[in-house]
């Protein structure tokens, strides 16, 4: 029984290791498509950004990346996160370090942003991220950041239904997509691509869940590969920091 109980132990190891393995395999061969970061929340933060101290809005990755560099911070990811309105404040639910700024929007409308089930990404106060279909988030759930966009790309491991294989509707994109991990990882086409193909490539993933943020505007700060926006006049901004060495 011992040996029987070990082997199956094995297997499932195994297993795992093949799963994660696939999925960095297959982050590597599309390289040349897409720009990706990935990040373990039980080791770094992300953090959700909209206006500094002086209640400005950041708008761009370079004025982000000035700001946290007066803190002695460096900017190691960042990338523009979710829909925004003319004046540049959130479109639907955004929350900042514990306090809601923007409420839940499970309205109709026109556009991506409604194009239902929108979803929200969230981290909370534990460091666990999320993604979900808005009309579906607790109201007990204890966040420390949120965001609100749409559509979902995929959808309990199901692209989403209005995604037509080959369609036309060509653009740059960007999302976001939790790993079987449990691990984050943000996305953004390197050209244009439809969203079934986007959607499709968190899905080989192993995402259960994954969100598109926007399109032709989207912009990613990577210094690491070597693919750096600072440009941009967003909403919310994603980012991920660390202490300047």
């Amino acid at each position: 029984m011992k040996v029987k109980k070990v082997f199956i132990l094995m297997l499932l190891l195994i297993l795992v290791i093949a799963g994660i393995f696939a999925y960095s395999q297959k982050l590597k061969v599309e390289d040349d498509q897409f720009v990706y970061y990935i990040v373990d929340t039980k080791k770094q933060e992300i953090i959700l950004y909209w206006k500094d101290n002086k209640k400005n809005n950041f708008k761009s990755i370079q004025n982000l990346k000035n700001w946290v560099e007066k803190d002695n911070k460096r900017l190691v990811f960042a990338m523009n996160g979710g829909m925004y309105k003319q004046d540049n404040s959130p479109q639907g639910l955004f929350i900042e370090n514990k306090r809601q700024i923007t409420p839940l929007d499970t309205t109709n409308g026109n556009g991506n942003f409604y194009l239902k089930p929108n979803g929200v990404f969230y981290i909370t106060m534990d460091n666990l991220p999320a993604i979900c279909n808005a009309s579906k988030l607790s109201n007990k759930l204890n966040i420390k950041y949120a965001t609100q966009s749409g559509p979902m790309l995929v959808i309990n491991g199901q692209i989403h239904s209005a995604f037509k294989e080959g369609s036309t509707n060509l653009n740059i994109r960007n999302g976001v997509g939790i790993l079987p991990d449990n691990k984050v990882v943000f996305i953004m086409s390197k050209s244009e691509i439809n969203f079934y193909d986007f959607a499709n490539y968190f899905k080989s993933l192993g995402c259960k869940n994954a969100l598109y943020l926007d399109g032709l505007v989207s912009r990613t700060y990577l210094p690491e590969e070597d693919w750096v926006q600072t440009d941009g006049n967003f909403g919310v901004i994603i980012g991920v920091t660390t202490d300047e060495q």
